[in-house]
């Protein structure tokens, strides 16, 4: 309609005519309410319609507004839930009038139309405060960190799904941080650790090699909770053993000991050992190709016999006002997965390969050792007979073989570093649980078990003197090693004082039995202060974090190529003058080439 009466007013301004006919009456369509309104969209405009009215803009004509209609979003805290209205493409180059696009709209509003809601300040800021609180933590950034998901049980499908509880809709699973893809088909072969890994422990990472994990961040802690820890838990249930059997000797009656001491103890290993295992149930849970890479290691895997020997352990010490006689059933489900473990590590140590014995001979071996002769401990004193001789004739076959094995040290093992040197004392411990094995399974320490407990009793001497092995030390786990093995030895003087008693056997008990305490309370104190004061007892374990692609080559420099006789001999001498690779006792000289030796 204003179309049209654009041409009429055009035609009348060309005619020149001064007067209107009666019966015609020229009015604007701003005049009219509701004449030019309509939810019905019209197309643009042509060239030729736009022509004709620039002519007739000389009168109230109507002006063409490109309307473009801004919509103004607030945006949420999450890109998932921004909901965009549908946009209308349609809407630019409506022809309406100027004065009626304000009483259009206030009438007739349109659905394509959108004003900016900004969201109530009360929910932005809570929800953010609770977002704070949660994603702030470091345990749940650590945990959410995608460089992580390689050793993640799910991958981040547990998060996913808890971001479903919360209302949120899943979120496409990302690539790892290192952006490599996770291979738990098949394990690391054992090459790998050896060509990786360095030191007699293999948990120093090779300065060529790289890790599927970041080292310039601080992993989670499940991560760095290495299976060694139960350690901790060999040393302090044993301490309930001892208490027990100073309380119960005869030999050390003199002593007036109460059984509430061994009853405290008892019940300090229980909360112990459930919160290390729990912690270490939590790994496997979360991180079990961590636990995996721990298990095919050639040196922790001794480990895992370690939360079988505390348990062992729990069962000797329980003291008699809890029970006297224990279910024989005990035993056999606590020897089952020792039997298991076994078979795999003994049979990789007679197949040979490159899990051969003389390969990977270390004192931590005497774990998978000390768990038959502790079975046999324990099966003779609940009655057994035939179980405990079978444990007790495998143990001693497998110790004669490891004994001799470590005692040689064959040119290609390396010499233990200062740091590992407690686990030396490792050596005491088979022996001193035979000894009292046996004499349990024969009802009397006879000559049998007198052998193993000196063989015991001159290893413990002869470590013990060595003064340089307490030298230089900084704290670690590995001195847990010196808590089980010395109140193994304690408890066998104090079996053998009530054979032989004397003045002699009394004060080796006595001793013995107060060095093994102080030393289990020194080091639970130093571990409680490194790991929740200095923060330092779980450093990154890089042992479990080996990638499986092989070592980079090395670029030699050209220069090192033609190295001089003068840098040859400097690093000679920084090879046999550093102390972290030798031992302190089998110190090499100096060698010097240029030297001349003296005439005669």
């Amino acid at each position: 309609m204003s179309s049209m009466e654009n041409n009429i007013n055009i035609e009348i301004v060309e005619q020149g005519s001064p007067e209107v006919p009666s019966l015609i009456k020229y009015i604007s369509s701003s005049e009219v309410a509701g004449f030019d309104t309509s939810d019905f969209q019209f197309p643009s405009p042509s060239s030729k319609g736009s022509e004709a009215t620039s002519q007739g803009i000389q009168h109230d004509a109507p002006v063409v507004i490109n309307h473009q209609r801004k919509y103004s979003v607030s945006m949420p805290l999450s890109s998932e839930e921004v909901e965009l209205p549908a946009l209308d493409g349609k809407t630019d180059g409506i022809p309406i009038s100027s004065s009626q696009s304000a009483t259009a709209t206030s009438n007739h509003p349109q659905q394509s139309k959108c004003y900016s809601q900004p969201m109530p300040k009360g929910h932005v800021l809570q929800e953010a405060a609770n977002g704070d609180k949660v994603n702030n933590h470091p345990g749940i950034k650590a945990f959410k960190d995608k460089r992580f998901d390689s050793f993640k049980t799910w991958s981040g499908t547990l998060e996913r799904q808890l971001s479903i509880l919360r209302g949120k809709s899943p979120k496409a699973t990302a690539q790892d941080g290192n952006n490599t893809p996770r291979n738990i088909e098949r394990p690391l072969p054992v090459d790998r650790y050896f060509d990786a890994l360095e030191g007699p422990e293999l948990e120093t990472l090779r300065a060529s090699e790289e890790t599927v994990l970041p080292q310039d961040k601080k992993w989670p802690f499940l991560l760095r909770f290495p299976i060694s820890c139960f350690g901790v838990c060999l040393g302090v249930s044993s301490q309930a053993i001892l208490w027990k059997a100073l309380a119960t000797s005869p030999s050390t009656h003199f002593l007036h000991i109460s059984l509430k001491v061994n009853l405290v103890l008892w019940i300090i290993s229980i909360v112990l050992v459930t919160i290390i295992f729990t912690t270490y149930l939590l790994k496997i849970i979360l991180y079990f190709e961590a636990v995996r890479r721990e298990y095919y290691h050639p040196i922790r895997v001794n480990f895992f016999f370690a939360p079988w020997i505390a348990l062992l352990f729990l069962a000797l010490g329980v003291p008699p006002s809890v029970t006297k006689n224990l279910h024989h059933a005990l035993w056999y489900i606590l020897m089952i997965p020792i039997f298991c473990l076994e078979i795999k590590i003994y049979g990789q140590w007679m197949s040979g390969g490159q899990r051969r014995l003389s390969k990977v001979a270390n004192p931590s071996n005497h774990l998978s050792i000390v768990g038959n002769f502790v079975g046999a401990l324990l099966g003779a004193s609940m009655g057994l007979k035939e179980g405990p001789i079978f444990f007790f004739a495998i143990g001693l076959a497998h110790y004669i073989v490891l004994f001799v094995t470590l005692y040689q040290r064959l040119p290609t093992n390396e010499t233990l570093p200062k740091e590992l040197h407690p686990v030396f004392f490792l050596f005491v411990a088979a022996p001193s649980v035979a000894s009292m094995a046996w004499a349990n399974i024969q009802g009397s320490f006879d000559y049998g078990s007198r052998i193993a407990y000196f063989i015991a009793l001159f290893l413990y001497f002869s470590l013990a003197v060595r003064i340089n092995f307490f030298r230089g030390f900084t704290f670690s786990l590995a001195w847990w090693a010196y808590t089980f093995p010395m109140t193994g030895a304690a408890i066998a003087t104090i079996r053998y004082s009530n054979k032989v008693t004397n003045g002699v056997t009394k004060t080796m008990c006595v001793v013995l039995s107060l060095i093994s305490t102080l030393i289990v309370v020194a080091l639970l104190v130093s571990t409680i202060l490194h790991a929740f004061v200095f923060k330092n007892l779980f450093p990154n374990d890089l042992a479990i974090a080996i990638s499986d692609r092989k070592r980079k080559p090395q670029r030699k420099w050209l220069g090192l190529r033609y190295r001089s006789h003068e840098s040859k001999e400097i690093e000679n001498y920084l090879k046999f003058v550093n102390p972290d690779t030798i031992d302190l006792e089998a110190s090499t000289p100096q060698p010097n080439a240029t030297e001349e030796s003296p005439s005669i």
